[in-house]
């Protein structure tokens, strides 16, 4: 299965595990290495040095190559960055702001960058910026998301029609069918993300896990566009926010009812009911918890059959 992707990233599989908050730690990054896809660390829900100490343990649990995802709207990324550099991470995904920032340092000390996008004009600017491919996510993607509301088999081909480098599809794939899917419309590789939520690995929750292999179809809806869209399981916390809605709120009302650590207390403390629970609309496809190992071989297995019957 070598293509670009797999060539720049020095991968088995054209198959990437999405650097998740509170999710993405280094025994899933590992695992999804280890399996032949690209692991990747979510730096997003970690301090910096926290963020050290799962490199270092990803280091010793895989001698493949992972990532580090990186949100460039961190307060400490120049910490971040420092640490990025100092323990010789090769492959850095970027997202949630300006690819022009942070591109030219990394690629400088000879990192592979690829930047997460929702977009054509956003992947444009990242093409622009210099960064090595992109991820184009769609709107059913959990977790923060685009604005614009263009789905996944939308955005892949109107995005592949208008950049040469290397493109990744993210949002609503996590069967081998939708992998084989986004191929044909364009993609060198998928980016999956909520399928391996559920899996053993996934530093999430055990309540949390379980929540989203009880999802189903129109349990989860993006909302706070006035601070940073995101998709949510409809929870009690989902509705109070639905409430506040109602009284047309100010952007600060808003951000004042979130508080702090929300994130932290549903998926990764397993408040099911006030915790805020980010996942993709795949969930109601994903009907268990299974090693990451066995998800890659169960995705890639898919595609190659379903590609082979066609």
């Amino acid at each position: 299965m070598q293509n670009k992707i797999t060539q720049l990233l020095g991968i088995k599989y054209p198959l990437i595990q999405a650097g998740m908050i509170w999710n993405s730690g280094y025994k899933l990054a590992a695992a999804v290495s280890n399996a032949g896809g690209l692991g990747i660390i979510g730096a997003g829900s970690m301090y910096p040095e926290v963020l050290r100490e799962h490199i270092v343990k990803c280091k010793k649990a895989t001698d493949k190559p992972f990532a580090v995802n990186v949100p460039m709207l961190y307060p400490q990324i120049e910490e971040i960055m420092g640490i990025i550099v100092e323990e010789d991470v090769k492959i850095v995904f970027t997202s949630a702001g300006n690819p022009k920032t942070w591109t030219a340092f990394l690629k400088e000390k000879g990192i592979t960058v690829v930047h997460v996008v929702s977009s054509v004009k956003f992947a444009l600017k990242a093409q622009n910026a210099g960064v090595d491919a992109v991820v184009a996510e769609g709107f059913e993607a959990g977790g923060h998301n685009g604005r614009e509301e263009t789905t996944t088999f939308t955005l892949i081909p109107m995005v592949k029609e208008k950049i040469t480098i290397p493109l990744i599809a993210a949002g609503g794939i996590a069967t081998g069918r939708g992998m084989l899917a986004a191929m044909v419309l364009g993609a060198d590789a998928v980016q999956i993300g909520s399928r391996f939520v559920a899996s053993e690995e996934s530093s999430a929750h055990m309540n949390f896990k379980q929540k989203v292999v009880e999802t189903q179809e129109g349990e989860t809806e993006l909302i706070l566009k006035e601070l940073a869209p995101v998709r949510l399981i409809k929870n009690n916390f989902f509705g109070q926010i639905k409430e506040l809605y109602a009284q047309n709120p100010s952007v600060e009302q808003i951000r004042e009812f979130l508080g702090r650590a929300r994130a932290k207390k549903g998926m990764f403390e397993g408040d099911m009911i006030d915790g805020e629970l980010e996942i993709g609309q795949i969930a109601g496809l994903i009907n268990d918890i299974k090693p990451a190992a066995e998800i890659v071989e169960e995705i890639i297995s898919e595609y190659e059959e379903v590609k082979k019957s066609m």
